[in-house]
């Protein structure tokens, strides 16, 4: 005589097991979608400072002078949003403004970047910090990981280009 079973279902085991086997999986979902936002973030950070150099080169190309700044000063807030020609200077310079206003009168001046981008959070407390140097300058930035060849931590670009390690 073959057994019969009243109740159909799962048992307590049957479920205790889909549930690991569930939560396993998006633990591991969750470690993966972390680590892909860290290296999308170093990839936006190695953009953004790119893309200051060619706008600090191309005022450069203009005005044979990088903005001076004698303290780094973090760009892409406070008064470093904009970099343009400040035309009312003599000679007409290359600045780092709050706003299009600050690109000579009536913010006539060339505008190489109209809004100069700040970094991407977290971590808190991470900025593109420029600097004026005796040969040029330098935008010192950090990243989450290693992206390339450069790894984690500070890294510097100057006229030169980007290399690992922090800014002199």
């Amino acid at each position: 005589m073959a057994l019969r079973r009243d109740r159909e279902g799962f048992t307590l085991i049957e479920l205790l097991v889909v549930i690991a086997i569930i939560g396993i999986l998006s633990t591991l979902a969750v470690v993966a979608l972390n680590s892909a936002r860290q290296r999308s973030r170093d990839a936006k950070r190695v953009s953004d400072v790119r893309q200051i150099q060619t706008a600090l080169e191309l005022g450069y190309s203009e005005n044979n002078v990088y903005p001076t700044q004698a303290t780094a000063a973090d760009l892409g807030s406070g008064n470093y949003k904009v970099l343009c020609q400040n035309n009312t200077a003599t000679p007409p310079a290359t600045v780092f403004a709050a706003t299009t206003a600050g690109c000579g009168t009536s913010g006539t001046g060339t505008v190489y970047m109209g809004l100069v981008p700040a970094p991407p959070t977290p971590p808190t407390g991470n900025a593109y910090s420029y600097k004026s140097t005796a040969s040029g300058y330098s935008v010192q930035f950090t990243l989450e990981g290693s992206t390339g060849q450069l790894a984690a931590g500070a890294n510097c670009a100057t006229e030169s280009g980007i290399t690992g390690g922090a800014c002199p």
